[in-house]
This record gives C-alpha cells, structure tokens and sequence, in this order.
C-alpha cells in the first residue's frame, strides 16, 4: 500500500506467549453463554463501577451487517440491568452507510437499534481530551457530548479488522469514540498526506491506543469492558453485508475492569484453537501487526496483559484459554 507510514521494529506481528509476559494479574471473567443470560452474567461481575449517567459504547454497524451483536440481546441487558443507559457512536470518517448524522441516524432505524436513545456524541461538536504519556499526541479529538457521562460500558464484538488486525474494547473506543472528522483522521492520516489511510502497522495501533487512553482517563474507574467472541469474520462490523465469511468457531462472552486483560484474554483464546480454526484470524492479526495494540497498551500503563480467567460457568474456578476453548465446533450460523 503506497504512502504507508509506520513505526518498525517493535513486533506487531509476533503473538507473544502468556509465560514471556511478566507483571501483576488482572481478573478476566468468562462465560460460554453466548445470549442475553451470559451477557447480563458477565455485566454483573465488572460492573460495580458503573453510577450516574451510563454511556454504552457500542459497534452499532452498517446496514444489515450480519455479524454484530444481537440486538435482542442489548436490548434484554438494557431492560434487566441498565434502564437509563444511552448508547452512544461517532460518525464514520469513510463514507458510507454512517458517514453523516442523517445517515447514521437512518442506518441505526434499519439495524434495530430502536429500543434505546442513541448519542452520535459528534453530532454537535467535538472536544479535546488529553493524552498522557504519548508519543504522537498530546490531546484527543472526540464527540462533544461523550464528556456528559458519568460512566461508560464498553460493549464489543470481537473480530478482525481490515486494517487494525482485531478489534476489541481498544478499537471500539479508540477509533469509536474519535470524532468522525477531526479526532479519526488523527489517528489514520499523516499530516500533509492526500491518503487517509496512510498510517498502518505499528504506528497506528499505537495511535489508536493513545486514543483510547484519552477517553479511559477522562472516565477512570468507571468504566469497564465486556468482549463477545461470537461471528468472528477477519472483517469488521464497519464493513457490513460485504464482510468476509465467518470461519472461526464462537467461543463465549468475556468481561473485565482491565481493557488489556480482557482483549490480551480474546487473543489468547484465539491462539489456544487448533490452527484449522484460528488461521483465517490470526493471520489478519498478524499481517497487520495487531499485536501492537497490546505491547503498546502495556506499555501505556492501560492494564496487564496477565490475568486470572475465571469460569462463570463452573464455580467461578480458575481456567486456562485452552480449557475455555476445549469444546468449540465449527462455525454455524446461530440465526440470531
């Protein structure tokens, strides 16, 4: 890809195993419950936090994507747990179904996402959060009204992603919560560059970090993460119907207070399927040298990237992502 611009050297490419890392452990809760009752399960055990005004930071995708979240689902953990929480979104900085607030407005109706109110936090403006302990910013551009929350759940559909190898709970909020316009050409423009995609790599994987550090900071404590290992495409929901056939294997629904545990934990769980599974995702991953999402978030100080994984399933026992993986199957579509 011409005009790319990146960092080199500091090994995106490269999964790093669990006994080379070092450091304290977070906990990382995990449930094979793949519905509205695991989801509602997993929010109960990291959402202790959460008070005031809740914001859902949620992938609400493009028109009839296939592969998001259920609404149903959100919609049952919503009525059961939060009744007053807003979903919330930041317009696209490619065009497409989202790339306007009119559209996006219009691509929520025809998704289904009807059952809460629903902030495009850009719509009337943006503001500028800081970054602390950055290499390429000083201060984040996002949506203007995601400074009237009090808290924030970090919903998120794990997956691949065309450019950033995976998304998880740091794609979600760092490219997510980036205001469409100002904030995500940050992120993936080089300044001067007529391509707006002309940062990859390691580059951007730290920039997108350094993004999501901005917005975890303004919320502190309260904000908290829930990964949905479900429909896994090396595509991502931005992407919709045109996204690329799902072929590794639903695995279940995991949570955390640490957004490195709970993303480092996705990825391990990955890693532990046998290769006929993960190759399509893993190798998105690593061609895109997304691992530096992670080494960077460590690096940040954003979380650890070792972890206690707890079975909700079993006791609560501490399991290994080989033991959580053990009995997944070929991917079917679930209908739902």
């Amino acid at each position: 890809m011409a005009g790319l611009k990146m960092a080199q050297g500091v090994g995106g490419s490269r999964y790093v195993p669990y006994e080379e890392r070092t450091g304290n452990e977070s906990i990382v809760y995990f449930t094979r419950e793949l519905n509205a009752a695991g989801l509602c399960k997993v929010y109960d055990k990291v959402s202790g936090n959460l008070r005031g005004k809740i914001a859902v930071k949620l992938h609400t995708g493009e028109q009839h994507g296939p592969n998001i979240i259920p609404r149903p689902w959100v919609k049952e953990l919503f009525e059961q747990r939060i009744p007053d929480a807003t979903i919330i979104e930041t317009n696209t900085y490619y065009e497409g179904d989202r790339y306007t607030t009119e559209q996006h407005r219009e691509t929520l109706k025809v998704n289904g996402w009807t059952f809460s109110p629903v902030d495009i936090t850009d719509e009337n403006g943006t503001a500028m959060l800081p970054v602390k302990g950055g290499k390429w910013f000083t201060q984040m551009s996002v949506g203007k009204s995601m400074l009237d929350y009090d808290s924030m759940l970090t919903l998120t559909h794990f997956k691949g992603h065309q450019m950033g190898g995976f998304g998880g709970s740091n794609k979600n909020i760092g490219i997510g919560c980036a205001d469409g316009r100002i904030g995500k050409g940050m992120i993936h423009t080089a300044e001067g560059s007529d391509d707006l995609w002309s940062i990859a790599e390691e580059e951007l994987m730290e920039r997108i970090s350094e993004s999501t550090k901005a917005t975890i900071d303004f919320f502190g404590r309260q904000v908290t993460y829930i990964n949905v290992m479900r429909n896994m495409s090396v595509s991502c929901d931005c992407e919709g119907v045109a996204a690329a056939p799902v072929v590794t294997p639903n695995v279940g629904i995991l949570g955390s207070t640490d957004i490195l545990a709970v993303d480092q934990a996705c990825m391990d769980l990955l890693y532990a399927m046998p290769e006929e599974y993960n190759h399509d995702l893993t190798e998105r991953v690593e061609t895109r040298h997304g691992h530096r999402q992670l080494s960077y978030m460590k690096e940040l100080g954003m979380g650890n990237d070792r972890y206690v994984l707890i079975d909700l399933d079993n006791d609560e026992i501490r399991i290994l992502p080989r033991d959580a993986v053990a009995g997944v199957k070929t991917f079917a579509p679930d209908g739902q």
